[in-house]
């Protein structure tokens, strides 16, 4: 069951998302829930990676610069 709320929205977004819901025929709210939910996917498997790699060595920035111009970046 869908829950009631205020959100505040700056003028251009609401307009882009009115303008989106006209042109895909569906509703403001499932097209706020689906860029909700997409968020909150990335954010969690943001988290995951960086659970990953909590054990590997950190760099210093010296030492991340090295790296850095060894494999020709800089």
């Amino acid at each position: 069951e869908a829950i009631r709320s205020t959100l505040y929205l700056a003028p251009e977004l609401h307009q882009a998302l009115g303008l989106k819901s006209a042109q895909s025929r569906r509703s403001m709210s499932d097209i706020v829930n689906e860029a909700l939910r997409q968020a909150l996917r990335e954010d969690e498997e943001d988290l995951a990676a960086a659970r990953s790699r909590g054990r590997e060595r950190a760099l210093s920035y010296e030492e991340f610069l090295s790296k850095l111009k060894a494999d020709g970046t800089l």
